[in-house]
């Protein structure tokens, strides 16, 4: 399986990266590094992770980490998970 992002979700992810580093430059980076982590391990996780709130479509799934939620598609006929974007929970 291969993990894609696509333009919407790198747009997203830079809007978030740079108001947390407003704040707290060091904590950003752990931020992004472990969110990176999350991301590689989706392939080995994906059954955990439960069925998008914004989407009807059971291969459309959220991974919520510190207050944001990943929206990713599993697409089983090419073998890709694809990261559609990141939002802040209110």
């Amino acid at each position: 399986m291969k993990i894609v992002t696509t333009p919407l979700y790198e747009e997203q992810l830079k809007e978030i990266l740079s108001f947390l580093a407003q704040k707290n430059y060091e904590e950003t980076k752990k931020f992004k590094i472990y969110l990176d982590t999350i991301l590689i391990n989706i392939p080995t996780k994906d059954k955990k992770y439960k069925k998008s709130i914004y989407f009807e479509n059971e291969n459309i799934k959220d991974v919520e980490y510190q207050g944001c939620t990943v929206i990713f598609y599993v697409d089983k006929k090419n073998d890709t998970y694809i990261i559609l974007g990141i939002t802040i929970k209110n």
